[in-house]
């Protein structure tokens, strides 16, 4: 065989290892969140009875409607991600999270006015409060925020987000929440719980489920790849 097909085979070869390979790492458990296999993440903080009109402090997931005066590029709807952070045109990211409307507009006002606008008039308003809904996100058919009635578990949730996409990773679904006012969150593993495997965790108003895979926000693939600051021990 001449040496030029035998390196061409060999490279062939090579690469399929490497498919299979990937293929692998992404269909089991792994990633630095621990999975909560002894059932100890407990449930969340009690809601608070305040109201949004009243003080209501911006959560992660949260979507904020921002509106500059006769500036039509800056406004928009924000969601909040993970760590608190909320992305606008020019400034770039801006804490958000447990910050009142008006202590929102007084930031964003003096960020846009330092270099950009004179005199900004900004407007900041709660558009969708995360605090009474369940968010899916990552490799689901239909990510997105839905309302939290009744008692749901981790595979109803996931369901009320259309199921998982084909590329998920099914052993790697993370759930954040705030306990004793911290972030935290834990892994479990769905492929288990519908084998009757692993015990189907109770989701609450608040909660924000990613599902590993393909696809995965670049915001998201970070927090769980990041075991020194996302943990079910540590708070974000």
């Amino acid at each position: 065989m001449p040496i030029s097909a035998f390196l061409k085979g060999s490279r062939a070869i090579f690469g399929a290892l490497l498919v299979l390979a990937a293929a692998a790492c992404s269909s089991s458990r792994g990633g630095p969140i621990p999975y909560d296999d002894a059932g100890t993440f407990r449930a969340p903080d009690a809601p608070s009875v305040a109201t949004l009109e009243s003080g209501y402090r911006i959560s992660p997931m949260d979507t904020v409607s921002v509106k500059v005066f006769r500036m039509p590029d800056l406004s928009g709807d924000y969601q909040v991600d993970l760590t608190g952070q909320i992305s606008l045109p020019l400034i770039g990211e801006v804490r958000a999270v447990d910050m009142t409307t008006a202590q929102l507009d007084e930031t964003l006002t003096r960020k846009f006015g330092e270099k950009y606008l004179e005199n900004p008039d900004i407007s900041v308003g709660i558009k969708e409060s995360a605090r009474r809904a369940i968010t899916v996100d990552g490799a689901v058919k239909n990510a997105g925020a839905f309302p939290a009635t009744g008692d749901i578990t981790l595979m109803q949730a996931v369901a009320l987000a259309g199921g998982v996409t084909e590329t998920a990773n099914a052993h790697r679904v993370a759930v954040f929440r705030t306990i004793d006012g911290q972030r935290k969150a834990a892994a479990f593993d769905l492929a288990d719980i519908r084998r009757g495997q692993g015990t189907d965790p109770k989701i609450y108003p608040g909660d924000v489920i990613v599902v590993d895979g393909d696809g995965v926000k670049a915001a998201y693939r970070q927090i769980l790849n990041t075991f020194s600051v996302f943990s079910v021990f540590r708070p974000f």
